[in-house]
């Protein structure tokens, strides 16, 4: 929970809701998409160094050996990784037996996917690149929480709604780290779209989303969807207007106005 407090003040909260067993399922998988994520991202790492990394993190997690597969491939790194991504085999070993393979194969997958994108260098020119780019890195999530819903109580909801939550909160962190992301070389624009567009794209998703969870129709899965939906409205409406991030009063304000 300390590691996720520090990594996500958007996850942290939801996460900690959550009950035994649960939590921990959630928490594992986020914080091993966190650890790839932190990889994708790195300002100093050579993007050969990256993808070679994210494709041992595929290896790994699709192995019989996560734990020391992973150790293995990023011990040598020590001093360049942050925390979160040295420690992915605790995360790993956090996820409850049963529910191991959403977990494992969808971080897999995700780290692949995180590879290709660094091979072709975050070429995204159309509105179906941005979909496919989006996909990878968080609509992906939300299919695995699905999964994770499932497992858990049986829950059941709409995988392409899921994937549109996901997508949408990608998008408002498109918009928001605009700045830093374009002062590392990398674009996640289409061609021809500015701010407009992009704020247009991530409202249509997130209103999916808004229909994804109603549908959850109350429960853990309900209620751990309902605040980082609620924070990435809040965030749209504030970049629509020259704003750029919320700030702590206004998270814990917006949160404790959730019902």
């Amino acid at each position: 929970m300390i590691m996720l407090k520090q990594t996500s003040r958007t996850f942290y909260i939801p996460i900690s809701r959550l009950k035994s067993g649960l939590k921990d399922a959630v928490a594992s998988a986020y914080l091993c998409m966190r650890a790839i994520d932190e990889i994708e991202d790195h300002e100093t790492l050579a993007d050969e160094v990256k993808a070679e990394l994210l494709l041992g993190i595929h290896d790994a997690f699709s192995s019989d050996d996560v734990i020391n597969e992973s150790l293995k491939l990023l011990s040598p790194y020590a001093e360049t990784l942050p925390e979160v991504t040295m420690r992915i085999h605790e995360w790993a070993l956090l996820c409850p037996p049963t529910v191991t393979n959403v977990v494992y194969n969808h971080t897999a997958t995700m780290a692949k996917q995180m590879a290709d994108w660094v091979h072709e260098g975050w070429d995204i020119r159309t509105e179906e690149d941005l979909d496919n780019y989006t996909y990878s890195v968080a609509g992906m999530v939300g299919e695995m929480l699905s999964d994770i819903w499932f497992w858990h109580d049986g829950t059941k909801s709409d995988r392409i709604k899921a994937v549109a939550f996901g997508r949408g909160l990608q998008a408002v962190n498109i918009l928001r780290n605009r700045t830093e992301d374009l002062e590392r070389g990398v674009d996640f624009f289409p061609e021809g779209w500015g701010q407009k567009e992009m704020i247009k794209y991530t409202r249509r998703n997130l209103k999916l989303a808004d229909s994804y969870i109603s549908d959850l129709k109350g429960g853990p899965a309900l209620e751990f969807c309902k605040i980082p939906l609620t924070l990435a409205h809040a965030t749209i409406n504030l970049i629509a207007v020259g704003g750029n991030k919320l700030t702590r009063d206004a998270v814990m304000k917006l949160v404790g106005s959730i019902n």
